[in-house]
């Protein structure tokens, strides 16, 4: 039986088709491997937390009153008005909530929806390097050409950075700064060159995909490079496509949405969700914001995948997106505490650190600990440490990760516990090492 189809080709860019079979996602291998060897898992960027008390209670009470068939298409009414009011508040970006929002099944299903509405067969859509895996399996599904600007990294100067002050020196500029937020001499600064912002469009460009804040590295990009970005969107007549899933997770800053830029909105496609916020990654309740006729585009692929989902989850994030700013600002500073913890103790065990301005994860170099190739290194380490991280080469096109081959990705969304014992587990693993 032949069963190739456009599958082969998201499985191939993700670089999981090997001998015509797809496998499983490096996720799914290494948390296997977490449950094989009892192995902490550091790896799978889900948190170890409980919603937000009225957020889930929220849900319960929906379900009580009986809120458990389809919502509509679009999403539930107070659910659009909810994220147009969040919009308004926090960014000042004014939204119809009845024709310019949409509710999707998390930020994956509208990612997909939007890269399979916009993009053509031999379309080229931008996206910065490393990148999240699921864009370059959405890219090749559409037939889209995948082009990558770097991520820079290089060993940190003394900056002068106070942790406690919330102070960042700008990544993603161009400048000479980079991400330097609570970051000590030595560690990794990660920038992105204007530059090959620009040099990355072309006649072809259709999409420009912005991850900020991104996954893997916890990189933001701030006005500058956004700038470069709507310039040439603009000049190249290309659509700029968001990805903002944690934008109130930030350590210092507030999140910039490349919305807010003059000229931006009419031809930007914002998409976040409640998952890494409110810690229900397993809701998938996402949304889309975004001018009408891209509205009515992406809602001409999103109604043949799920149609709609989450009756009673919907009433639960619209209640979460209402919440006082100060529950926010409390999340990500109960986060923040925990990435200093990790990044602080992968720092004394020996490895190389980036210090992220938000989201989950931060980036260690296993290098100064001999370990050049953290693929091998992942492999083993559920072995002889029992702890799980991710190779940083998984977020590059064909694993190759140049010189950020040594970089583990390690998430910081569990408890102070875990973190704890993993640490504990890494300095017994890495001591003889140094």
């Amino acid at each position: 039986m032949n069963s190739s189809g456009p599958w082969t080709r998201a499985a191939a860019a993700a670089g999981l088709l090997v001998g015509g079979q797809a496998r499983p996602t490096v996720f799914a291998q290494m948390s296997a491997k977490a449950a094989a060897h009892d192995a902490l898992n550091l790896g799978q960027g889900y948190p170890d937390d409980d919603p937000p008390a009225l957020v889930a209670e929220a849900a319960i009470d929906a379900i009580r009153r009986g809120r458990n068939q389809y919502p509509p298409g679009a999403g539930e009414a107070d659910l659009r008005e909810a994220v147009a009011e969040h919009q308004a508040s926090w960014y000042g970006l004014r939204w119809d909530p009845t024709t310019e929002v949409l509710v999707t099944t998390g930020a994956t299903e509208a990612l997909a929806a939007t890269i399979l509405a916009l993009v053509e067969p031999g379309d080229e859509v931008i996206t910065l390097e490393p990148f999240y895996d699921q864009y370059a399996a959405l890219i090749a599904l559409a037939g889209g050409v995948h082009r990558t600007v770097p991520i820079t990294s290089r060993p940190a100067a003394s900056t002068g950075s106070d942790a406690s002050s919330g102070a960042s020196s700008g990544s993603g500029t161009g400048s000479d700064a980079g991400t330097s937020l609570g970051s000590d001499d030595g560690d990794l600064v990660l920038d992105v060159d204007r530059d090959a912002l620009r040099a990355a469009f072309s006649e072809r460009t259709r999409l420009v995909l912005v991850n900020t804040p991104h996954n893997p590295t916890g990189l933001m990009l701030w006005v500058e490079a956004l700038q470069a970005i709507v310039e040439e969107a603009e000049r190249h007549d290309a659509l700029i496509v968001t990805d903002e899933v944690y934008e109130h997770l930030t350590f210092g800053p507030a999140h910039l949405p490349p919305a807010t830029l003059p000229g931006a909105q009419d031809r930007t496609i914002s998409i976040s969700s409640a998952g890494k916020t409110f810690a229900v990654t397993g809701w998938k309740i996402g949304w889309i914001t975004a001018r009408p006729e891209l509205i009515t585009a992406i809602t001409g692929v999103k109604q043949w995948l799920t149609y709609a989902s989450g009756a009673p989850f919907q009433p639960a994030v619209a209640a979460g997106l209402r919440m006082d700013p100060t529950v926010f600002h409390d999340l990500a500073a109960d986060l923040r505490a925990r990435r200093d913890l990790l990044t602080d103790g992968l720092r004394r065990i020996g490895f190389r650190v980036s210090v992220p301005e938000a989201g989950y994860f931060t980036v260690a170099d296993a290098g100064p600990l001999g370990e050049r190739d953290a693929r091998a290194l992942a492999e083993r380490l559920p072995e002889e440490a029992g702890v799980v991280a991710i190779p940083l080469s998984a977020f590059y096109r064909d694993g190759e990760a140049g010189d950020a081959s040594s970089h583990l990705r390690l998430a910081f969304c569990k408890s102070r516990t875990t973190i704890e014992q993993a640490l504990e587990r890494l300095e017994s693993w890495a001591a003889p090492r140094r």
